[in-house]
């Protein structure tokens, strides 16, 4: 019996209408557009407005997209899962928020948090519950409003996130493409130099918290920096050699951090630069967004059998590298 592999077999989006610009971060604290292109490589970002917007709004908009290029039914979605950080609320999940703005019924549906490497957790997770056979449609969505969490008062952060979301849809198949390796790791000791110091289970919600501001992202750049150019580099490295791909002839697709960590972990893989999906400077980094936007905005230029290297980063820490051939 031939060996069941899952595929993706569309893409769908959504970045929200109004911007951040850099000319918009000098406004609000110490910073110009020469020194965030300079470091960061971000001149836009997209930020959801409105009252009683969310994540999950996102995310619909972005299914409803890969909805309409597959001929999919909400009806025949067998299980919905949301990478985020930014979920709409602690419960219910917002994955169940979502199927039931879209009418997706009687699904299986999960939040998946593993920070910016959420979308690679969810497709090894997703590809998964494909190969056992039993799940014929899978809808994959990583969604994040991240300006939600930005301290707008932070030089160090508040340059770096934008909102937006990416979907795909994975349906099973026995040809030799879709998800054929990876490699995922994560190693706790990274939880002190990324993360959010109030607003859990250890340190809830108080006036004192919301005074300190502590229900902002905080990061120490620096450590994260060079965690992130050697673990994403590494993991990529060995999926690569384990694989015997050539790197003239294969993509990578690396979380949008950062573009002097993009550029170092190509370098690593020896790929050249004309085939390292970039969006950063217009839509920075969307945490678990990302790549789906990169695989959404590069749809156009892959063919069938390209070898494609999935490449992220996050909080946790959290990393690694995944090996996917193009379907169509």
């Amino acid at each position: 019996m031939s060996q069941i592999r899952a595929v993706i077999t569309g893409v769908g989006a959504y970045l929200p209408p109004d911007l951040i610009t850099n000319e918009d971060l000098s406004r609000l604290v110490d910073t110009s557009d020469e020194w965030i292109m300079t470091r960061i490589g971000i001149k836009t970002r997209h930020v959801l407005k409105g009252e009683g917007k969310g994540t999950s709004d996102l995310a619909v908009e972005a299914i409803k997209e890969l909805f309409e290029k597959t001929g999919t039914k909400p009806e025949e979605v067998d299980l919905l899962i949301c990478c985020t950080v930014t979920p709409d609320m602690l419960f219910p999940s917002t994955a169940c928020v979502t199927c039931d703005k879209l009418g997706i019924r009687n699904a299986f549906a999960f939040d998946l948090n593993a920070g910016c490497s959420g979308f690679l957790y969810g497709l090894s997770t997703a590809s998964k519950f494909i190969e056992s056979g039993k799940y014929k449609k899978v809808v994959l969505v990583g969604a994040e409003k991240m300006t939600s969490i930005v301290d707008y008062t932070d030089r160090a952060t508040s340059p770096i996130f934008g909102d937006g979301a990416g979907a795909v849809l994975l349906e099973p198949t026995t040809e030799n493409v879709g998800v054929l390796d990876e490699e995922l790791k994560s190693d706790g000791v990274g939880r002190i130099h990324l993360h959010m110091k109030a607003g859990g289970s250890v340190k809830p919600s108080t006036h004192e918290t919301i005074d300190a501001r502590e229900h902002y992202i905080y990061q120490e750049g620096q450590a994260v920096f060079k965690w992130a150019v050697a673990k994403m580099a590494d993991t990529a490295v060995e999926v690569m050699e384990r694989n015997n791909l050539d790197p003239n002839t294969t993509w990578l697709a690396p979380h949008q951090a950062n573009l002097r960590i993009i550029d170092a972990v190509g370098q690593r893989m020896g790929i050249d630069n004309s085939r390292v999906m970039l969006n950063i400077e217009k839509f920075g980094n969307t945490t678990a967004a990302t790549i789906p936007l990169l695989l959404w905005e590069w749809e156009p230029k892959l063919k069938k059998g390209d070898d494609i290297i999935l490449a992220a980063f996050g909080a946790g820490f959290t990393w690694g590298a995944i090996w996917l051939k193009w379907a169509y």
